[in-house]
């Protein structure tokens, strides 16, 4: 049997090993000490190298909030916008610290957004699997023996390159309800329908008409050396065919549509709204720029590509929903991306910097965005078919002529008529007629509400622009969606119909990447009596 000595020593020589961790995991915690810190709540805060502490991150929102004029009605989503802003912060943060990066990312007008809100909101180029049969093809810039090109292109100094416009966030859905709730069936049915017809559209925007117009635009400085800026607008609008408007088009759809109709209008004749609208038959008709044809370049080769741009601007449709793309500031872009076509942009030139090949791509996302409205993508990669598959599909225009004998100003609008409410009632034009005093289904007095296509509140007193259609009589408020669609309006359709009969907001709209233009709100507006515009009810 041990003594209590030869015990003890034993116990201690056991203990040699556990102390020795003890003190090796006590140092390594405290050489790591600087990357925690507490704040006054005892909350912790990380500030170690690469990380922001709280109170920093809560500044540069702050401050990103300024520069971008962003502002959210809703409660609680300034706060969830932040919880998103920081996670992009950090993404940006670890992306620029990687070893030989050619390019940046920072924090533009979409550090707010998360990657399939930004994907659903400003991407809008629909493919269309049909156009591999209609492609005019052609190997006018077909590479040959002997072509001999610039080493550089930059059509922006030759003049050929209107400034960088903005595409808003056409496109966005609006669906409201009229009238109370309660065909749950019913109403259930209608908004997975909008909402089913959305997702299979994948992604909205007018992006294809910007990429359209631009090439045109360059085309026609090239032919007459005027740089006369058109009228994206006029395609939103007009060019219903095959293209959608805010709901995605193809940029050679929009071609054939300036050919046949014989020429498109200005933007100032014909501006941009950012919202799908009635065709302007007036402005339609204006044809103040022309175009004879459109061709594709041959696709999958960049070295076509090259060629067709040391001739003009030409459209290209790209992949651009990667989350690199969203947050790209400067440099030649090479991050990670495939052939999901989603984006129409505009190549404008190429050139070399530092050994590194790239393509000048215009945007149409503002002059904040990127290297002032403009991408830098790296060009002659190993695949066939370019970065983002930006040497996919690329068409061009082509122009020999003159352009049509201007038509000068076009004439006004024809004045809308009045809107009629009943034999007895109207209302001014650009108005709606709501009923201010209903009985057992008739009404008896009408008043005018000073919105067009507005929706009238049930409490006879209030009404709604068409564009925030849903009414909250008891907040006095519009909004675009309904509570129940923001229930519906989940991906996860078990979840949706989970949430159905919930009463609250932040129950469904949890990770709904609707949420945001959901709760956008603005003051009811009250309804005008009619007056003289109205006739006494004989009723």
């Amino acid at each position: 049997m041990a003594t209590p000595a030869a015990q003890s020593s034993s116990t201690m020589s056991s203990l040699h090993p556990v102390l020795f961790l003890t003190l090796f995991f006590v140092n390594t915690l405290a050489s790591d000490m600087s990357i925690i810190s507490y704040d006054e709540n005892h909350n912790v805060v990380e500030t170690g190298p690469g990380l922001r502490s709280h109170d920093e991150m809560m500044s540069m929102y702050e401050s990103w909030l300024v520069k971008h004029a962003k502002s959210y009605n809703a409660l609680g989503e300034k706060e969830k916008r932040f919880e998103i802003f920081k996670g992009n912060l950090r993404y940006v943060d670890e992306q620029n610290a990687l070893a030989n990066r050619t390019y940046k990312l920072g924090l533009n007008r979409f550090a707010d957004l998360t990657n399939d809100e930004y994907r659903k909101t400003y991407l809008g180029t629909r493919p269309d699997a049909k156009r591999r049969f209609s492609k005019v093809k052609s190997d006018r810039y077909e590479p040959k023996v002997g072509d001999s090109l610039p080493e550089s292109v930059d059509w922006r100094e030759k003049g050929a390159v209107a400034p960088v416009k903005d595409q808003g966030s056409c496109g966005m859905p609006h669906i409201g309800l009229v009238g109370p709730e309660r065909d749950i069936d019913k109403i259930r049915w209608v908004l997975l329908k909008e909402k089913r017809k959305w997702l299979a559209n994948g992604s909205l925007g007018s992006c294809w008409a910007f990429s359209t117009i631009a090439s045109v635009e360059g085309i026609n400085q090239i032919v007459t050396g005027d740089l006369v800026t058109l009228s994206e607008q006029e395609l939103v609008d007009c060019d219903t065919s095959y293209d959608e408007g805010c709901n995605g088009g193809l940029m050679d759809y929009a071609f054939q549509f300036i050919i046949k109709n014989g020429g498109i209008d200005t933007e100032v004749d014909y501006p941009y709204t950012g919202r799908d609208g009635r065709c302007d038959t007036y402005r339609r008709n204006a044809k103040v720029v022309s175009i004879d044809s459109y061709e594709d370049v041959p696709a999958n080769n960049e070295n076509a590509l090259k060629k067709a741009i040391a001739n003009q601007p030409v459209s290209v449709a790209i992949e651009a929903g990667g989350r690199d793309f969203q947050l790209y500031e400067s440099g030649i872009f090479s991050g990670k991306c495939g052939l999901d076509l989603d984006h129409g942009v505009n190549v404008v030139g190429y050139g070399t910097e530092n050994g590194a090949d790239y393509w000048i791509v215009r945007n149409s996302w503002g002059a904040s965005w990127g290297e002032k409205g403009y991408i830098r993508m790296k060009r002659n990669v190993e695949d066939k078919s370019g970065l983002c598959g930006i040497a996919v599909e690329p068409s061009y225009p082509l122009k020999t002529g003159k352009n049509p004998p201007n038509p000068g100003p076009s004439p006004p609008s024809p004045v809308k008529p009045a809107s009629v409410c009943d034999d007895s009632y109207t209302c001014p034009e650009s108005t709606t007629c709501c009923c201010i005093y209903e009985y057992k289904g008739y009404c008896f007095e009408w008043g005018c509400c000073p919105l067009e296509g507005a929706t009238c509140c049930e409490d006879h007193y209030s009404c709604c622009p068409h564009d925030y259609p849903v009414c909250d009589i008891y907040a006095g408020t519009c909004s675009i969606v309904s509570n129940l669609w923001l229930c519906l309006s989940m991906f996860s359709t078990s979840a949706a119909f989970g949430c159905f009969s919930c009463l609250c907001i932040d129950c469904c709209s949890k990770d709904n990447p609707l949420g945001v233009k959901a709760m956008k709100r603005i003051l009811a507006k009250p309804i005008g009596t009619s007056g003289k515009d109205g006739k006494k009810s004989s009723s």
